[in-house]
């Protein structure tokens, strides 16, 4: 059966951090992709987890972590790598795909299966999940008819199904990566914000008092909505560690509190209600150059009693293509 696709390069946004670093960064992350694309996985490896320990938020060199431990047939610490992506960054939809490869590398079928549908329902253009899920079905069509000949082997609906199959797909069924990107004809690194969807995904609905943040024009506009609803989600669901992934590590909280202080505050907070829940209204998206922005909404917060309403600018910053929380300013 023919190989499912595995996804490396991906659409590229504008990088998101100032001009000077910009470069740095990014040209480190072209050496650690050059040195793997050379066969230097171990040493590949390394520089991308040093990397990591300094940039720890950032999206690209996750992903591109995953891609060398996959490379390296180091299958179970791929799908980790790629699992933490997931969580830390739900609305990405590679590395779900990426995931399903891999599972299904492993026979694990049905974990393929509920990953491609997680990357489809999160963007429902991404043709390569579709395909992918295409060939999911094919494989698992393919068992069951097997198993279907062993109890009967005369069953002659089921030998021409599978001879089908067979004569579509081929008769192999080792999962391998897709041939990589030629960086002499692309002049670009490969890298790994969002996929652009042709057709844009709902809102995530973060609350039942307030609208879901409507969807805007722009893929940026777009991400930082998305952005919103996921660090109100998280807030809303009491989930601690994606509400501080939320937020970029440049983040100064108000009144000169240092940034220890304010998590701990922060943490007290969220976890001593029995519920929360959070919900934004009206958004404003006003974006300054290629990685700030700042988005303005109605914010209702309810935790164990009457709802709040307060209007609330979060200053946004682009990091490794995905958009952060620098700064909250809110107001009565």
């Amino acid at each position: 059966m023919r190989n499912l696709t595995f996804s490396k390069l991906l659409i590229q946004l504008v990088l998101a951090f100032a001009v000077a670093s910009s470069a740095a960064f990014a040209d480190e992350l072209k050496d650690i992709s050059q040195m793997a694309e050379n066969g230097q996985q171990a040493a590949a490896l390394d520089r991308i987890n040093t990397y990591l320990a300094a940039n720890p938020k950032d999206a690209q060199a996750m992903f591109m972590k995953g891609i060398i431990l996959a490379e390296s047939n180091k299958r179970d610490e791929a799908i980790k790598a790629f699992t933490e992506l997931t969580e830390k960054y739900p609305n990405l939809p590679e590395p779900y795909n990426n995931l399903a490869v891999l599972y299904a590398d492993a026979g694990q079928y049905d974990k393929a299966k509920n990953a491609l549908e997680t990357a489809i329902k999160t963007h429902p253009s991404y043709a390569t999940a579709h395909e992918n899920l295409g060939d999911i079905y094919a494989r698992m069509a393919s068992e069951a008819y097997d198993k279907a000949l062993q109890l009967d082997s005369g069953n002659s609906r089921a030998q021409s199904k599978l001879a089908m199959i067979k004569d579509l797909f081929g008769t192999g069924n080792k999962m391998a990566s897709a041939s990589k990107p030629d960086a002499s004809k692309t002049g670009k690194t490969p890298t790994m914000p969002i996929r652009t969807a042709d057709k844009k995904p709902e809102p995530t609905k973060v609350a039942d008092t307030e609208k879901p943040v409507a969807d805007t024009g722009s893929s940026d506009e777009k991400n930082i909505v998305d952005a919103v609803n996921n660090w109100a989600k998280a807030w809303s669901a009491k989930d601690l560690n994606k509400y501080f992934d939320s937020y970029a590590d440049s983040f100064k909280p108000a009144k000169g509190e240092s940034h220890k202080a304010w998590e701990q505050t922060r943490r007290d907070r969220i976890s001593k209600p029995s519920s929360i829940n959070v919900g934004i209204a009206n958004p404003k998206v006003t974006l300054e150059g290629a990685d700030n922005a700042k988005v303005s909404f109605k914010q209702s917060y309810r935790a164990d009693g009457k709802p709040i309403s307060t209007s609330k600018t979060l200053i946004m910053k682009k990091v490794g293509g995905v958009w952060l929380i620098d700064q909250e300013v809110a107001s009565n």
